[in-house]
């Protein structure tokens, strides 16, 4: 089978992709994704996140674990990523958030040259139809539904009551003119039609609205490398019911696996450090050291309460008939709480008045989110999360071993930096002061864990025994300069030493932005998209 381009993935990056690439009919474009379509009522049905989300069973999911964090008192964390196609987008909170325009003028800085914010803003806009706010930082026409939640819990307001308490501003657009402050996050959710209130990840936006001859799309076809013949990127080889077959790209192969996936492919295909890649057998083909290196995530710390109030999701009985009455309603209208995204409200903040631009994020959860709801607890409540948005640790990623189906070796090396621990538990401290307003005192019931008294070192304690991912993996394949010897890829997204090979994803990321990570990988890729073509 021969084709113009071969996507290895169908994430969120690689379903733009596909979608993007086949829009000239001149061409030919394949799409291998290891999950399924995507399209299952647990993924469009935004409630459904909290039974993919545990992993248990592995519905849409991956469900990693890493190797155990020295930091975290010697935990193994967990990392869910999305298994089908649509990627993380299909399991995912649907946050939309864009990052800290001086996120992106600091990749450029770091030698990304055509990545500062005003040459990425047009793509996150290309993307974009919103549905909520008609201004300059936002548009319509794009792919992606883009809108303001419908579900509207009453302990928001609460919540934004205790943080002006703090003297935080109510923001009423997080990617607007200014990120700091409390506010409704946007979720990629559709509006009207027989889709409203459905999740819109990247699959549902860019490839089931069409049926192109021109693009062909496997599912449940799983990566085994990239084929490299002559210092060129000449296809692939991926394994289906059982099989193994081989597909040839006559353009580019294009790699879109993931922070975790793609580097991973890339060291089975022989192309990474050679000493790693000999002690698991496997013959190097190219000399790229960065390859696995410079993993950075958000990790999160979460507090949590029960509550004697109705309004709250729970799995006690009260909670479960309200869910399964809210799943038919949502079937009925797309309306109610089966279109909540959880998260539903946050904030961004700075944890010192000298900084330039928050440097934390808090997540307002309208249920008990205990190790990812893989622990369960049969009341109703709520949790606040906070997260360091741009952590100094760096990790990697690596292999197990030469088998391609195995699981990658993920070690975040979470807290290895004390600056992350300092400000973590700063973050926490704040955010604990927030909770403990009068404004949530009709709202609050017993504390989990904690009884709100705990010196620094007996918190600090806590969060190594309980802080984890808030899923948003990046860095893997670093975009950097010519004279960055850590870099994997240029700025137009080519694997540095290896003609016709490109990654589009997360892990093209030189730094971690200060927020949620699904609207910046979509801007990727469509960047990305106009790259290729203009080749």
């Amino acid at each position: 089978m021969d084709y113009d381009y071969v996507i290895l993935g169908g994430g969120s990056a690689g379903s733009v992709l596909a979608g993007r690439l086949s829009e000239d009919p001149a061409v030919s474009v394949c799409l291998i994704e290891a999950g399924g379509e995507g399209k299952g009522a647990l993924v469009r049905m935004p409630l459904g996140c909290v039974v993919m989300l545990p992993g248990k069973p592995k519905i849409s999911n991956w469900a990693f674990e890493t190797a155990p964090q020295p930091s975290l008192n010697g935990r193994q964390g967990y990392q869910p990523r999305g298994k089908a196609l649509g990627g993380s987008s299909a399991i995912n909170a649907m946050l939309y958030v864009r990052g800290h325009r001086q996120d992106y003028d600091e990749w450029a800085d770091l030698g990304c040259e055509g990545w500062n914010w005003d040459q990425v803003a047009p793509y996150f806009l290309k993307a974009e139809h919103n549905h909520a706010i008609t201004d300059e930082h936002h548009a319509q026409g794009g792919p992606l539904s883009v809108a303001g939640g419908l579900s509207n819990n009453p302990i928001n307001e609460a919540f934004i009551a205790a943080a002006e308490g703090m003297q935080v501003r109510q923001t009423s657009d997080f990617n607007g003119a200014r990120q700091e402050g409390v506010g409704r996050f946007q979720v990629t959710q559709f509006r009207g039609g027989d889709k409203h209130g459905e999740r819109c990840s990247t699959a549902a936006a860019y490839l089931h609205p069409h049926q192109r001859s021109n693009l062909t799309i496997l599912t449940k076809a799983h990566i085994a490398k990239v084929v490299i013949e002559d210092g060129r990127a000449v296809g692939a080889r991926y394994l289906q019911k059982g099989k193994e077959h081989k597909i040839r790209a006559n353009r580019e192969v294009i790699l879109s696996a993931g922070a975790f996936g793609s580097p991973q492919i890339l060291q089975l295909s022989g192309i990474g450090n050679p000493d790693d890649l000999k002690a698991h057998g496997i013959e190097p083909v190219h000399d790229l050291p960065g390859v696995g290196q410079n993993l950075q995530d958000h990790l999160d710390f979460i507090l949590s309460w029960k509550s004697p109030r109705p309004e709250l999701l729970g799995l006690n009985p009260s909670g479960l008939w309200d869910m399964a009455k809210a799943a038919w309603a949502w079937r009925k209208t797309g309306e109610g709480l089966a279109t909540t995204s959880f998260a539903e409200i946050g904030a961004f903040l700075r944890s010192s008045p000298d900084l330039d631009r928050p440097d934390l994020q808090i997540h307002f959860v309208t249920g008990i989110v205990d190790d990812h709801s893989r622990k369960r607890h049969m009341y109703k409540g709520y949790s606040a999360h906070v997260c360091v948005l741009r952590p100094e640790s760096r990790g990697k990623v690596g292999l197990n071993d030469a088998n391609p189906m195995s699981a990658p070796m993920i070690d975040p090396r979470f807290l290895s930096e004390q600056a992350d621990a300092d400000l973590l538990l700063k973050g926490t401290k704040i955010m604990r002061h927030m909770m403990d307003h009068p404004t949530l005192d009709d709202w609050r019931g017993e504390q989990l864990y904690l009884n709100g008294d705990e010196d620094d070192a007996t918190l600090m304690d806590h969060i190594r025994d309980r802080a984890d991912t808030i899923y948003h993996p990046v860095g893997t394949c670093c975009m950097g300069a010519a004279d960055d010897d850590m870099a994997v890829v240029d700025p137009t997204c080519r694997v540095r030493g290896i003609e016709g090979l490109r990654v589009v994803d997360a892990s093209v990321m030189p730094r971690l932005v200060g927020g949620n990570t699904n609207a910046p990988t979509i801007m990727i890729a469509e960047k990305a998209a106009d790259m290729i073509r203009a080749t």
